[in-house]
C-alpha cells in the first residue's frame, strides 16, 4: 500500500511539474511596464493624428506625470534638452493576436509589408515611439512637473511608459535610407475655411487645425468627394469634404 501512495505520489508530482514548467517560463518572459506619465493633446479620437511626429510642429501637448512619479527630482536637467524621446502604448490597438503582414497608409492600403518593417500599431507588442520638441518644464503646485511639448503624434490620454533626452550626435541620422517611406507626403491639400467659420476657431488653434487638414486625414482609401467627414479637434467637431487637392471646411462646432 506505502509503494503505491508513493508511486501515485510521483506521478502526481511529476503531472504538477509539467503543468507548472510552462506557467513558469511564460511567467518568467512577461514584462511589466508601468505608466509613468500621460499626455494631453487635442486629439481625443484616432481620427487626423498625424502619421508621424514632428510633421505638424504647431501641435501642442502636455504630460502629465503618474502621483507616484510626480518627483521633481526625477526631471532635474531635462530642460537642458530641446527634444525628447517618448515610449508610449498604442491604448486604442491592444489585441490578442497579430499579423506577421500589415497594410500600410502610405502604400495605399493595397500592399503588404512585414509588421517589423513598418510603424503600424497593430503589433505583438503595441508599442510607440515619438520624437517631439520640448518646450518647457514647468512646475505645477499640484501636479508636480509637467513637460510641455510640440509635434507630438499621440491621442490625448496616451499613456506614456518612458520619457529618455534626445542625443543629435547619436540619435540623428542624415545619410538613413528610409525603404518604402524614403520621402514625404507628395503632397499637401489646399484648405478653404470661410472667414466665419474661421472665427469659431480659437486664434491659438488655427494653425495647427488648419495644418492638421492639409495633411489630409482621411484614410487614404477614402476618396469619395461627396462624402463629409468629420474630425474631433481641441474640443471642435470639424466637418469637412476633399475635391481632388481641395479641402474645404463645411462646419464647425
Amino acid at each position: 500500500m506505502r509503494d503505491f501512495c508513493a508511486c501515485k505520489s510521483k506521478a502526481f508530482f511529476h503531472l504538477f511539474h509539467k503543468f507548472l514548467t510552462p506557467l513558469n517560463q511564460r511567467f518568467h518572459y512577461l514584462c511589466i511596464m508601468k505608466v509613468i506619465a500621460r499626455i494631453h493633446t487635442d486629439f481625443p479620437t484616432k481620427f487626423g493624428i498625424p502619421r508621424q511626429s514632428g510633421i505638424i510642429a504647431s501641435l501642442q501637448g502636455c504630460i502629465v506625470f503618474e502621483p507616484e512619479y510626480r518627483n521633481p527630482e526625477a526631471v532635474r536637467g531635462l530642460e537642458a534638452f530641446s527634444h525628447i524621446w517618448l515610449l508610449w502604448e498604442f491604448s486604442e490597438a491592444v489585441r490578442d493576436t497579430w499579423s506577421p503582414t500589415v497594410r500600410p497608409p502610405r502604400l495605399g492600403g493595397n500592399v503588404r509589408k512585414g509588421v517589423f518593417a513598418t510603424r503600424s500599431p497593430f503589433r505583438p507588442n503595441p508599442i510607440g515611439l515619438s520624437s517631439v520638441r520640448l518646450e518647457k518644464v514647468d512646475l505645477d503646485p499640484k501636479l508636480g512637473p509637467v513637460l510641455y511639448v510640440s509635434g507630438a503624434d499621440l491621442m490625448d490620454g496616451t499613456p506614456i511608459y518612458d520619457i529618455k533626452p534626445y542625443i543629435a550626435y547619436t540619435d540623428s541620422h542624415p545619410d538613413a535610407v528610409s525603404g518604402f517611406a524614403s520621402t514625404p507626403a507628395e503632397y499637401l491639400l489646399e484648405v478653404d475655411c470661410s472667414e466665419e467659420l474661421l472665427k469659431q476657431i480659437p486664434e491659438n488653434q488655427r494653425e495647427s487645425l488648419i495644418e492638421v487638414l492639409a495633411h489630409d486625414p482621411r484614410p487614404q482609401y477614402q476618396t469619395d468627394p461627396e462624402r463629409i467627414y468629420g474630425m474631433a479637434f481641441g474640443g471642435m467637431e470639424v466637418k469637412f469634404k476633399v475635391e481632388g487637392i481641395q479641402l474645404t471646411v463645411v462646419e464647425v462646432k
